[in-house]
């Protein structure tokens, strides 16, 4: 592989600390490489180095002559004069870039919904993200640097760009950098990871599981003081050789090796002893949405009504933990409302058990700014002096320092005002205040935001022996399956559940845009689908069909899961009988895949 560019003995400080000493890295064509690390710590600084756009304060960067360098900042550079296709496209004459493949891929891939001609003033935060990836990813490089590139962009979106990255060069062709918390795609798209601590930067082989393996490696060799963090990487390491298994059926690293370090780590919740406690915090009944539904008075109209959520049906059990998905728009935050209390129901109703108590950690920060002015040590000391969390024997007690320590806060930050913490810190004590709150029914509303990699691990952690039940609205795909059971997804103003997870959520997206569903934004009432009603005989024949074609596609779900890992204990030298296995796996996901267009299409005929 030829030599794209190059760091030696880059030497970084700010007055009060050294960034970076004496780093010297090397970037071949072909390269993926995923930068994670602790926020402060200097990911930004090194891809701005790497990128050209900031001076080392000693060594230096050389870039293969004729090498060009794309960069995304984490920063929103884009010129609020530009119209969405001035921003994209630039002044390319429309007949050069309409002919050109690439280009057409990510406008529709990035802005297909976004009229051509509109301000980029006009935009909201994750369509100006959009604009300015497709911006970015619509010219040509031989490295492109991102800076946080999943910022503001829900889960389709992230999934589109991880596939248009794997496949944007050929595999011994162009370089990859990205800077991202976002775990799910560093795994899907990055062949070496680069972790920034210490003032260093430590190369791993593999993308974010086979990292996870390596560290575990390197911290079970490490001092005592790293027990810690070694225990929480351990814990994440089991989950995902346990609980994920799309990804570890990948072959990324030794299965021995793996299974022998989580060979005595228990599953990640005692589910049994949390459900239990939960019903005895809660009893039976938590809240039912029954028939529910919501609108609201149209712009402009006298009578007509837009409907955000109809014939909704769902019974909350206490200690069930719920990931919930949708496009902005789709009636996620009306929901999340219902069940609050905040939003009331225009159709059916909503009941609520007598021992209810609802928290939701916004994405604001309404929490903290009673205490903006106040040290973080002066917030703590109003609070309880222990709260318990866990059950069974695995309860323990904890005093909010203990559980500020465990969230990252060090014993000098607990002198520092609210105000003057980092985003992330904020968010961190946020939490902390709602969940010292004890409600019983907790609600997570993007909670990702602003964290890092150790930082969302150690919150997981923390949620695994939350007992009570939990909804969670994120666009973090890896945080979503980490702490959730099931998911459900708001689709059409209709509540669906996924047994599929979300990769059935992303198939049901594509189903929904080919029948002629609405874009981001926008609920797809059935009628729109025009889809012919059904009499009394043909609604009980489709309602037969119906139940048939879930059982097949539960049992092919259920055989794809069991060959999957089945790969991971196949010899690997056997290519020709990997091969095979994966035409089988493909043919069946392609079964699944067709059967799920003819269920759509009869619930929306049903409905």
């Amino acid at each position: 592989m030829a030599h794209l560019l190059g760091a030696e003995a880059l030497h970084l400080e700010y007055p009060t600390r050294v960034v970076f000493d004496s780093v010297t890295l090397g970037i071949e064509e072909g390269d993926r490489i995923g930068i994670v690390g602790r926020n402060g710590d200097g990911k930004s600084s090194l891809l701005g180095m790497l990128a050209g756009r900031k001076e080392p304060d000693a060594g230096r960067v050389t870039v293969r002559g004729g090498t060009t360098i794309g960069v995304l900042d984490q920063a929103d550079t884009l010129d609020d004069a530009l119209t969405v296709g001035g921003a994209v496209v630039g002044d390319t004459p429309e007949h050069e870039w309409a002919g050109d493949a690439k280009v057409r891929d990510v406008i529709a891939g990035l802005v297909a919904d976004l009229d051509w001609d509109a301000s980029v003033a006009s935009l909201s935060g994750g369509q100006r993200r959009r604009v300015a990836l497709a911006r970015l990813l619509a010219g040509d490089w031989d490295v492109i640097a991102l800076d946080e590139p999943t910022n503001h962009l829900d889960v389709e979106a992230i999934t589109w760009l991880a596939g248009h990255l794997k496949t944007r060069w050929a595999g011994n062709a162009g370089a990859l950098l990205v800077v991202t918390h976002d775990r799910w795609f560093l795994d899907e798209i990055c062949t070496a990871t680069w972790e920034v601590h210490d003032r260093i930067v430590e190369p791993f082989e593999g993308g974010y599981a086979a990292y996870i393996l390596q560290r575990v490696e390197r911290d079970r060799m490490a001092a005592a003081s790293e027990a810690k963090r070694q225990n929480l990487a351990r814990k994440e390491l089991a989950w995902l050789r346990r609980g994920a298994p799309a990804r570890t059926s990948k072959p990324k690293f030794r299965i021995d090796a793996a299974n022998e370090l989580i060979a005595d780590v228990p599953p990640i919740r005692d589910s049994v002893s949390l459900q239990s406690l939960a019903v005895s915090r809660l009893g039976k009944d938590v809240v039912d949405l029954l028939d529910a539904g919501v609108s609201y008075p149209s712009r402009g109209s006298g009578t007509e009504e837009k409907v955000v959520l109809r014939d909704v049906e769902w019974r909350i059990a206490p200690g069930e933990r719920t990931g919930i998905l949708g496009v902005n728009g789709a009636g996620k935050s009306t929901l999340l409302g219902l069940i609050a209390g905040t939003v009331e129901a225009t159709s059916g109703r909503v009941k609520r058990g007598k021992t209810v108590q609802v928290r939701t950690l916004t994405q604001r920060i309404d929490e903290l700014e009673q205490h903006w002015d106040e040290p973080v040590r002066t917030v703590i000391s109003g609070l309880r002096t222990s709260y318990t969390f866990g059950a069974g024997s695995k309860a323990q007690d904890l005093t909010p320092g203990q559980l500020l320590e465990r969230l990252g806060f060090s014993s000098a930050q607990l002198s520092t005002r609210v105000k003057e913490l980092s985003g992330g810190q904020q968010r961190r004590l946020q939490l902390l205040l709602v969940l010292l709150d004890q409600p019983n029914v907790l609600i997570l509303d993007e909670p990702t935001n602003d964290m890092d990699t150790d930082m969302l691990a150690a919150i997981e952690d923390l949620l695994d022996s939350w007992p009570g039940t939990l909804l969670v609205v994120s666009h973090d795909r890896y945080f979503l399956e980490r702490v959730t059971d099931q998911q459900y997804a708001v689709m059409g103003g209709h509540l669906r559940h996924l047994p599929g997870g979300i990769d059935e959520y992303l198939r049901l997206r594509a189903l929904e845009q080919r029948s002629g569903g609405a874009s981001e934004g926008a609920a797809t009432p059935a009628a729109s689908l025009k889809i012919p009603a059904l009499d009394g005989a043909a609604r009980r024949a489709a309602e037969k069909e119906l139940a048939a074609l879930e059982r097949r596609m539960q049992k092919l779900n259920e055989q794809i899961d069991r060959a999957k890992h089945a790969l991971a204990d196949h010899d690997q030298s056997d290519y020709a009988g990997l091969a095979e296995r994966m035409k089988t796996i493909q043919a069946q996901q392609d079964e699944v895949d067709e059967l799920e267009l003819r269920w759509f299409e009869l619930t929306e005929q049903l409905d």
